[in-house]
């Protein structure tokens, strides 16, 4: 008898139906695709419905900074994958980070962070908040002590991201989650460069996910998103009551490229994880290339951690070229496939020189602290044969 994937429980599917039919609410038209309602408001039959769901009494919609139908399906999907209580998505990955934030900090707060983070994180835990009187300590990411000495009674939050950008650094999530938990920290993990796909912090012990789902959700450069996932108590406490009133709300339609987005998410992380493997092993010991970090090389100098915890080694590689920032930029400018550019997880592979542009702002002091050298350069591995990658890579080495 075949089986009737309506009738069973959404939480019991596979990851792949999931990211297909997960949250998947068809209009009384029947259509294929999800719906996409470009409306900012609703109407009311009577004004005691209004007055109920301004209340909290009626689950419809009131306006479109508070929600709208096509979000809410992103939402769900997103969070059937990540196996969270809730989650709410948000006009970027940094308003996600923000917002996940903020949103359970105030003055005389203390927040514990890794080091090893993308340059406008950096900036909201360095500058951003102490604006708002909150501390901040920052450590060594894979330093266990670090994180015992810096957590203590005061920490409100840790934060960290794994695998960090653009080092790759690779942190012990349930030991660090232990740590915290038992100083009574909340942790927030961004968890960008490995995608729901490759690690579940939650299943580790952390207690709020955010994602930017410019990246790898939508992984064709077309719209900017961001989710943070939750439990319920988290997300009806905290940031609804910040979030719904400082307004970083998704727009429908970027919402629902990164819905029709989640449903090829795994196959192209999974495809595009298979060929950064196979381009990180083509680059060791290439002239002129003095080192190559990838998650799951036995290079890695957390190789074992990073085998442990997540799925595959993800789609970035990073390596260091000879001759710093003139021969960085010397093999960017040889290159005839791969593009240049800032962005990460698209479906074409891109290069970018985290020296001058996304780590540009944080100072080479903070650079120098994370590792990002001037001959630094970070690779996402898109979607084209592996081959013709390596092959790219080569001729602009020789050049």
């Amino acid at each position: 008898m075949k089986k009737d994937v309506k009738s069973s429980s959404p939480s019991r599917w596979g990851e792949n139906t999931k990211l297909v039919r997960g949250g998947l609410d068809r209009s009384p038209h029947g259509e294929t695709s999800e719906a996409l309602f470009l409306n900012s408001g609703f109407v009311y039959d009577e004004p005691e419905t209004a007055e109920k769901r301004f209340a909290g009494e009626d689950d419809g919609y009131v306006y479109g900074r508070y929600g709208n139908p096509t979000v809410t399906m992103f939402e769900e999907r997103l969070r059937l994958l990540e196996g969270a209580e809730a989650c709410y998505a948000l006009a970027s990955g940094m308003a996600s980070v923000f917002g996940a934030l903020a949103c359970q900090l105030k003055a005389g707060d203390h927040i514990v962070s890794s080091k090893a983070l993308f340059g406008s994180c950096y900036q909201v835990i360095t500058s951003i908040l102490p604006r708002f009187g909150i501390r901040f300590t920052l450590v060594d990411g894979s330093d266990l002590d670090a994180w015992r000495s810096a957590i203590t009674p005061d920490t409100r939050c840790v934060f960290l991201e794994t695998p960090s950008n653009p080092t790759l650094e690779v942190i012990d999530l349930a030991a660090v989650c232990e740590i915290a938990k038992a100083a009574g920290a909340s942790i927030v993990v961004d968890n960008v460069f490995a995608t729901p796909v490759l690690q579940k912090p939650l299943s580790y012990g952390a207690d709020v996910v955010v994602y930017s789902g410019t990246k790898h959700m939508d992984g064709q450069g077309r719209v900017l998103g961001g989710a943070i996932l939750s439990t319920r108590k988290f997300k009806e406490e905290l940031l609804k009551p910040f979030l719904r009133h400082t307004g970083p709300s998704i727009s429908p339609f970027n919402a629902w490229v990164l819905l029709k987005g989640l449903e090829t998410l795994k196959l192209r992380v999974l495809h595009q994880s298979q060929s950064a493997r196979q381009v990180a092993e083509a680059l060791v010991g290439l002239k002129d290339i003095t080192r190559v970090i990838y998650p799951h090389l036995d290079s890695h100098p957390q190789a074992d951690l990073c085998q442990r915890q997540m799925a595959a080694g993800g789609t970035m590689v990073t390596f260091e070229v000879t001759g710093g920032k003139e021969k960085a930029f010397n093999l960017l400018r040889h290159l005839q496939l791969v593009d240049i550019s800032n962005n990460l997880g698209d479906a074409k592979s891109l290069i970018t020189h985290p020296a001058t542009t996304t780590h540009r702002n944080i100072g080479a002091e903070a650079r120098a602290a994370m590792g990002i050298t001037d001959g630094m350069l970070r690779l996402s591995v898109g979607l084209e044969d592996a081959e013709d990658v390596i092959d790219d890579v080569k001729q602009a080495i020789s050049a």
